[in-house]
């Protein structure tokens, strides 16, 4: 019930904030007369905030036109790779006039990045795949919103998302690269995990940043949450039904309001600043700083819904029953097929794991207990790296991740696929 009466909300809403952006307007356009009225600058600003306050959010695009690469601007286009029910693989294409330039980049790493399913729309990444694109071919899972996809296509569980990035590396080759942000970090080693096992050909190298692999560690609000409330609470709570308006209507779903709110709620004071440091940006006509501001919450106000399976599946075998660390954790191969989670049969893939100093969502050491999980991968081929002074998002977006996070990241896929692209070499030397 308590989706409809959101929606019955927005709907109600809608009107009002179309008026208060037409107002804001009328008080701010120099070719009407309301703009010259005192106080006009401080009324437009208020109508304004309304306005973003009450508008709904769609999904932004990543309008990544074109990047930087090696000192030439080269042109990007968006591709869609293979289409599931529940998940889009993107390809960002790079297109140069360029030969030499062009042989520069077809020799270059490709990576996957394995955005998180848990309330934000992949665009979230829009600033790691624009600075990846300067040294990689890039892929991204760009997850399908719930409330769109039809009930016909069946219930999607944690353990179909693992399926689907298999699937994902399996058709990108042996010679990827994968970069797991956040929540992906946990199914992500599971599904390479289980790949190694069955003796499957696993990616060159896999980066996990900022994820809960062992939850216990340090444990955040959003941890505590997840671990002291039972997973009935979760399931009488915080799941609820598709309105008829949708076309994913009657199927079960975690909303994104929810998350949103519970995101919100998380910093409060912080939000309320930023939204009253807009207002008075609009005032003083400081369009740089009011710009910068729609373009964070056009993104972090935007969200989508997560099928209900999946979403407490990650509850209980994540944050309360700890199944990856404790051993116990046995996921369902698309034949229906249990299959224990063993990240010790990893190989011969290389492991660096990323935290912020500040993250206050995954909490310091839950991402590097994977090198406690990952004994069969040589000390080698294993590094952490710590982004001092950044939080959850900076160690994936803005300066720290372009500055310190990132040349880390580069430096370790380009060393480990060097190291790949020369067995090849030895093989023939020795032969």
């Amino acid at each position: 019930m308590l989706y409809q009466i959101y929606e019955t909300n927005r709907a109600w809403l809608s009107p009002f904030s179309e008026f208060a952006s037409a107002a804001s307007k009328l008080y701010s356009n120099p070719l009407s007369m309301f703009a010259h009225i005192p106080q006009a600058q401080r009324v437009a600003a208020g109508f304004e905030l309304v306005h973003r306050l009450t508008k709904e959010y769609e999904k932004p695009e990543f309008d990544i036109k074109s990047v930087d690469v090696g000192g030439t601007e080269v042109v990007i286009q968006e591709q869609v790779v293979e289409a599931k029910p529940f998940c889009r693989l993107l390809r960002f294409k790079r297109f140069t006039d360029d030969s030499k330039l062009l042989d520069t980049m077809r020799d270059q790493p490709s990576v996957l990045v394995v955005a998180p399913l848990s309330g934000h729309h992949s665009t979230l990444l829009r600033d790691t795949v624009r600075t990846l694109l300067q040294d990689h071919k890039v892929y991204i899972t760009d997850w399908v919103d719930a409330r769109m996809v039809s009930m016909e296509e069946g219930p999607f569980h944690l353990d179909d998302y693992i399926n689907y990035v298999q699937d994902f590396i399996r058709l990108l080759g042996p010679d990827v690269h994968v970069i797991s942000v956040c929540q992906p970090t946990v199914p992500v080693l599971a599904a390479i995990s289980l790949m190694a096992s069955r003796g499957e050909t696993t990616p060159l190298s896999m980066t996990m940043m900022g994820g809960p692999i062992d939850a216990r560690r340090s444990p955040t609000a959003v941890n505590n949450l997840a671990m002291n409330k039972s997973f009935e609470w979760f399931e009488n709570n915080v799941i609820y039904r598709v309105p008829p308006n949708y076309p994913g209507a009657s199927r079960p779903v975690y909303p994104g309001f929810l998350q949103h709110t519970g995101f919100v709620a998380m910093n409060p004071d912080r939000h309320r600043a930023s939204h009253y440091d807009y207002f008075l940006d609009l005032i003083r006509g400081d369009d740089d700083n009011a710009e910068a501001h729609r373009k964070f919450y056009d993104e972090y106000n935007a969200v989508l819904d997560m099928p209900a399976e999946y979403y407490l599946d990650t509850i209980k075998t994540v944050f309360q029953d700890f199944s990856l660390v404790n051993g116990t954790w046995e996921v369902r191969n698309p034949q229906g097929q249990p299959e224990l989670v063993r990240p010790q049969d990893i190989k011969t893939t290389a492991l660096l794991t990323v935290e912020g100093e500040l993250d206050d969502i995954s909490g310091a050491g839950q991402t590097k207990a994977a090198h406690e999980l990952c004994t069969g991968i040589p000390d080698a081929r294993q590094k952490h790296y710590d982004v001092i002074g950044a939080g959850h998002y900076g160690i994936f977006s803005g300066r720290r991740w372009r500055e310190m996070a990132y040349p880390v990241i580069r430096d370790f896929i380009l060393a480990n696929n060097k190291q790949a692209s020369s067995k090849p070499a030895k093989a023939k030397a020795a032969a």
